[in-house]
């Protein structure tokens, strides 16, 4: 068949497609709406694409505006995505079902109760017991209750620090860290088999008085609070009694408050929110993208709330407070410096190391590890190297980490630290997943410990890079909503002069190319064969060059967001003092791979606001 002829035949099912969903969608205000886009004729591409498309079920789970339609996230695909995950944990593992059952949570994005409320009902009529919190919780919960409970599974619903029009489904596995391939193509293949609601699957009446049903908040809450008061040195709980450090936070309309408050009394720190932002708000109504990855933009209103307060440090969670961010005011300047993921990533590492020598005096380094993304800081390696502990990087995604941290801990190693320079740190094998309350906990107690030794968070970060050689990242994206366009441009890239013939230079060979990546294509020139080590993934795209003067390069495309993203790092030698010069050496080599290799005028790119 022609494409022009299939195209048709796609386009013909519209009016069925249309029939189906009404037919089984129980939701009066989502049928009504595809009723009125229905009734227009100038909806007829818009209801092509939310109606002959549907959403992808992918390592992250779903993720997507919410909306009427196959394309989005509603209810009637929230009951087919529990129906079709129901029945893979039944194949996988169906007395762990019965025996443990699954935990769900959920954030204070509008739905996500209701939505959690439907999956719970599934899998209740299907007789298997759930643990559903009976609040908003932080994500990190999901996969800490997993290894408590020995669940089958976890569910997150959440969009995490998407815009307010997003939600998302995230799913955990048996053993509490995010789904790797090939579970996310099995899952993907059961959902497409179970997609006719069942009769019950819209019948949430048996959450009242079910025996199956529970809810796991307080014990949970107390056995996680637990690990950290366990872990916390107390000469490090004194310092933070005697220095009275004040630190602002905000849990950006998120759920984080009153978590991370529980754990701050605890450690003897005191805690103060901005309050517009504490408590969640399905609007996020103070802030345009809730996303404190962003910076400055985001953090406007709490560096004037902390000026306020008279606080010199800032804390702050996304929404659903796996992800932490940092900005600590600057004597000299007077201004707030906001951290970037990599320079807290230093941080934490170096305070894991020093936190783990205090508790094992005298012990080896040579069974502790320390992972991160490959398109994070190559810092931890670098420290590892000098200090004598062992680094191990992943391909992206905290999917990745948590499960390489659970293979390295199976063959008895200890993994003291892990991150991701999306502002995700994973500071205890508690939770094989980025979580913001604990890292709140050992940033906040570092910072206090700093301030006790005269030091500002910042100082002692420049000691970091003094000791061990300035790692100088420049990372930002492009915002491309256009699948088709998006390839295109890589595919450019992998064809320069033919197949496999990448850029050799840039800035018209002022720059050289040693060694390219492609893990799209599982293309690897520096490896005999020609062939990746780490895992390939076609559906997404992955390009890392090595240039002669120790600059790294990525190119991947976001799994979650329209962007494509850059991220670069310079490592210099301890004695490479001229941190300006690596500075506009970075800059110059970085403008130069955006214009050449992405060509954003020609393409139309939107270049990242701000």
């Amino acid at each position: 068949m022609s494409c022009a002829a299939n195209l048709a035949a796609q386009k013909a099912l519209l009016p069925q497609k249309i029939e189906e969903w009404l037919k089984w969608d129980k939701n009066d205000k989502t049928c009504e709406e595809l009723r009125k886009l229905a009734a227009t004729p100038d909806n007829q591409k818009l209801l092509e694409n939310i109606m002959l498309n549907r959403i992808a079920f992918g390592t992250a789970g779903l993720r997507g505006r919410m909306y009427v339609g196959y394309a989005c996230m509603n209810d009637l695909v929230i009951v087919q995505t529990g129906q079709g995950f129901l029945r893979y944990l039944e194949k996988k593992d169906k007395d762990l079902l019965q025996k443990k059952g699954m935990v769900i949570g959920y954030d204070g994005r509008h739905n996500s109760k209701h939505w959690a409320e439907l999956t719970a009902a599934i899998f209740l009529h299907a007789g298997y017991p759930v643990k559903l919190f009976g609040m908003v919780t932080p994500t990190p919960y999901i996969p800490f209750s997993i290894r408590k409970y020995k669940c089958a599974a976890g569910i997150m619903v959440t969009a995490s620090h998407n815009p307010k029009e997003d939600n998302g489904y995230k799913v955990y596995g048996p053993n509490s860290a995010q789904i790797i391939p090939p579970a996310d193509k099995e899952i993907q293949q059961s959902i497409l088999e179970n997609l006719e609601p069942w009769p019950t699957s819209w019948d949430k009446s048996i959450l009242s008085n079910n025996s199956l049903l529970s809810d796991p908040l307080g014990q949970v809450t107390c056995n996680y609070l637990g690990v950290i008061f366990n872990d916390i040195l107390p000469e490090f709980k004194e310092i933070n009694l005697k220095q009275k450090l004040l630190i602002t936070h905000t849990a950006m309309h998120g759920v984080g408050t009153p978590y991370v408050k529980k754990v701050f009394d605890g450690i003897g720190i005191i805690f103060q929110t901005v309050p517009e932002q504490q408590d969640p708000d399905p609007e996020f109504s103070t802030v345009k993208f809730p996303n404190p990855e962003e910076g400055k933009s985001s953090l406007d209103l709490a560096f004037r709330t902390a000026d306020q307060q008279g606080s010199v440090v800032i804390l702050a969670n996304d929404p659903d407070a796996d992800r932490l961010a940092c900005a600590e005011k600057q004597k000299d300047t007077n201004q707030w410096k906001v951290f970037t993921g990599n320079e807290l990533g230093a941080l934490l590492g170096w305070w894991m190391l020093f936190q783990y020598r205090k508790k094992n005096p005298g012990k080896s380094l040579e069974n502790v590890y320390m992972v991160c993304s490959t398109v994070s800081s190559m810092i931890l390696r670098t420290i590892a190297k000098a200090e004598g502990f062992h680094f191990i990087d992943t391909l992206t995604g905290f999917k990745w980490i948590g499960n390489k941290a659970l293979e390295l801990q199976s063959a008895g190693k200890e993994v003291i630290f892990g991150f991701e320079e999306a502002i995700g740190y994973m500071c205890s094998m508690a939770v094989v997943d980025k979580d913001g309350v604990s890292a709140a906990y050992q940033l906040a107690t570092c910072a206090s410990y700093l301030y006790s030794q005269g030091k500002t968070i910042n100082q002692q970060l420049q000691e970091i890079y003094d000791k061990y050689g300035q790692h100088l990242s420049l990372n930002s994206y492009y915002i491309c909503h256009d699948p088709v366009l998006i390839k295109k441009i890589f595919d450019k890239i992998r064809t320069k002069r033919g197949p496999d013939t990448y850029p050799e230079t840039i800035l018209n060979g002022k720059y050289q190319i040693t060694t390219v990546r492609d893990l799209t294509t599982g293309y690897d020139n520096n490896q005999p064969d020609k062939k990746a080590v780490l895992p390939v993934s076609s559906s997404s795209q992955m390009i890392t060059f090595n240039f002669s003067n120790g600059l790294v390069c990525t190119l991947r495309t976001s799994g979650t967001e329209p962007k494509i993203k850059y991220y670069t790092e310079m490592c210099a030698y301890p004695d490479i003092k001229d941190k300006t010069q690596i500075t506009k050496t970075l800059e110059e080599m970085v403008d130069a791979i955006c214009e050449e290799m992405f060509e954003p005028k020609l393409n139309g790119l939107q270049a990242k606001a701000g």
